[in-house]
């Protein structure tokens, strides 16, 4: 889990892009397609701003021709460039470069501007990674940025190779929403996992509790916090896009935006169910850690309870006094069974005792 910094100092006029010193590495790849063609090329990060491919659908004389410029990394000089081409509102490009965003979507007039996250389970699976996917919706151009290179969009990209692929016959709106449901659908394998991990420590705490239950217990709460912290203002996204009134987005889009946003509503309700079976098992563990603490008080008690009279009869024999002194100072310490009857005394006194806590159900 990574905390939220700030990149512009307080005060910073709105939309200033932060200097990102040096720039993140990445890579810039544009996917033309329409009337039945597909184009895919990786271009130069220092020409990406100037290429001829990214005039908006206004400066474009076939508008169902459908761009996507894919930007992984963070370099704030290109990204304010692009902006600057796209004719995008600064507030859109800060909000771009300005990673830790709450998911959220604004509508700028000439592009609908949707802020999401991307979960995946960093090396050793300790812990969730957050990475910020902004996309930008415009007429005949979707533009997709990343923080770093993941495979999120593979299968969207396989679906625009088949040359059956109905992705390639519709408009823009239609590949901003398969990215969104990319990335949402990224979530489930990321749950399912979860899951797994808090039924490996069920079955820990029902074994034998251990305090390192305890740490795993802490790592789900605190990813389980994070998930729904992303996923529920994703619920607000998708009802602000199913009802947006931009032309941008077409009604039969609008459809499969709701089906989106029944996948939202289904990990939200997943998530919940798992905080709460986190929370039990939390109880459950210091219930049993508790249990456990009770059974060896218990014993503890017992074998203290059982050595109270054997350290009298111990302590009334160790009184030394002088037989000689008179007919009742001790006369056991001069006879020859002595010591034997001592110890056979604590022994019957000790097996008196464990019968007596035996027939209570104390043992």
């Amino acid at each position: 889990m990574r905390l939220f910094k700030r990149t512009t100092p307080p005060g910073t006029a709105p939309g200033t892009l932060p200097a990102v010193a040096p720039p993140s590495p990445g890579r810039v790849r544009l996917v033309r397609y329409g009337h039945g063609h597909l184009e895919e090329r990786q271009l130069d990060m220092a020409e990406a701003a100037g290429e001829l491919g990214l005039a908006s659908a206004a400066e474009d004389e076939d508008r169902k021709e459908v761009r996507w410029l894919d930007l992984v990394g963070h370099d704030a000089p290109l990204i304010g460039r692009i902006g600057q081409r796209l004719h995008l509102h600064p507030l859109a490009m800060e909000d771009v470069v300005n990673t830790g965003q709450r998911p959220k979507t604004d509508d700028f007039g000439n592009s609908v501007f949707v802020v999401l996250d991307l979960f995946s389970f960093g090396p050793g699976e300790n812990g969730l990674e957050r990475e910020q996917v902004s996309l930008v919706l415009q007429e005949g151009l979707v533009l997709s940025v990343r923080e770093r290179e993941s495979a999120v969009f593979d299968p969207v990209v396989g679906r625009l190779r088949g040359d059956s692929s109905r992705l390639r016959t519709l408009p823009a709106d239609y590949l901003a929403y398969a990215l969104i449901d990319a990335v949402v659908d990224h979530l489930f394998p990321v749950l399912e996992r979860l899951g797994e991990r808090i039924e490996e420590a069920e079955e820990g705490i029902m074994e034998e509790p251990d305090p390192g239950d305890l740490n795993a217990l802490h790592v789900l709460r605190r990813d389980l916090l994070l998930l729904r912290k992303s996923t529920w203002p994703l619920r607000e996204v998708m009802g602000r896009l199913q009802r947006s009134d931009s032309t941008l987005i077409h009604d039969e889009t609008r459809l499969y935006l709701r089906d989106v946003g029944d996948h939202v509503a289904l990990c939200v309700d997943i998530i919940e169910t798992y905080r709460e079976m986190v929370a039990s098992l939390t109880e459950l563990y210091l219930s049993a850690v508790s249990n456990r603490l009770n059974e060896v008080m218990k014993v503890l008690t017992i074998i203290a309870t059982i050595f109270i009279p054997l350290s009298f009869i111990a302590g009334v024999y160790g009184m030394n006094f002088d037989p000689k002194a008179g007919p009742l100072s001790m006369p056991e310490l001069g006879w020859a069974w002595g010591y034997p009857f001592s110890i056979l005394l604590m022994a019957l006194t000790a097996g008196a005792l464990l019968l007596f806590f035996r027939r209570r159900g104390w043992v």
